[in-house]
């Protein structure tokens, strides 16, 4: 946590917002928390702690769990989350296509947007089997060893896609990791050429993924959406049956954000 959040040189209303956000953050990486855990956290009063929480609960922001001290984020701050998504309509349009897509394979399907130099998933259809890929709306994953955060950079625009690689961090998360950048380059350029995005077990352990971008009404690629499969459950021949499958609602989302002339050709 940055240490000027106290800072006594602040002016006060600019620390006050800064104690507010920084309790949001933390509220965001823990589904529940006490006072006492956040006033550690934060190293700030708890007194203080109290006083913020019981304003932003009483605007709505943050609610309290019954009959104890433990908060977390209330669903307006999910509207509010919502309205900066790429396109407002993305997720409503996607829902149904992805639904589809999780009955036709088994498996979790996730709708994932650019955030600074990584991926957020903003929306997830869970596999219907007991044994899946773990994630959450809101998770962020990085863009050098996911399905969704390589078909976003192959499709992005090549000086943005520089900038946002200058941010990258190319870290190691398994043996099958990409982590030189000019490697990156050339599996972008396969996964262009192709048609689709793979993850091959590089950011998860025994977990293989399927990922096709999908595209505004300006031909740009706006999210990225993926079938994700236990290594154990990834049938290699049917990987183009599911590839085509994931080009199709591509396809119909994409053309619904209002995309007239879609980039994907169809996977043979």
């Amino acid at each position: 946590m940055d240490e000027d959040i106290g800072d006594s040189k602040q002016p006060e209303s600019v620390a006050a917002v800064l104690k507010v956000f920084a309790i949001l953050n933390a509220l965001g990486e823990r589904s529940d928390i006490g006072i006492t855990d956040l006033s550690v956290r934060l190293a700030m009063p708890k007194a203080t702690v109290y006083r913020f929480l019981q304003t932003m609960k009483s605007l709505g922001y943050v609610r309290q769990e019954a009959d104890s001290e433990r908060y977390g984020l209330a669903m307006r701050m999910f509207e509010i989350g919502a309205k900066a998504l790429p396109s407002p309509d993305l997720v409503d349009l996607a829902k149904h296509p992805m639904q589809m897509l999780a009955d036709a394979t088994g498996e979790t399907v996730h709708l994932g947007s650019l955030i600074d130099s990584e991926i957020i998933y903003i929306h997830k259809v869970d596999s219907r089997h007991m044994l899946g890929m773990y994630s959450r709306v809101g998770r962020r994953a990085p863009i050098h060893c996911t399905a969704i955060g390589k078909v976003l950079m192959a499709w992005e625009h090549p000086e943005r896609r520089d900038a946002i690689l200058d941010g990258a961090e190319f870290k190691r998360f398994r043996d099958k990791t990409i982590t030189e950048r000019p490697a990156f380059l050339a599996e972008l350029a396969q996964v262009k050429a192709q048609g689709f995005g793979e993850d091959r077990e590089e950011f998860d352990d025994h977990i293989r993924c399927l990922g096709v971008p999908i595209f505004d009404r300006l031909g740009q690629p706006i999210a990225g959406m993926s079938v994700s499969f236990p290594t154990f459950r990834f049938d290699e021949a049917r990987a183009p049956e599911v590839v085509k499958m994931l080009q199709k609602a591509s396809r119909d989302i994409s053309e619904k954000l209002g995309c007239t002339n879609f980039p994907l050709k169809s996977a043979d």
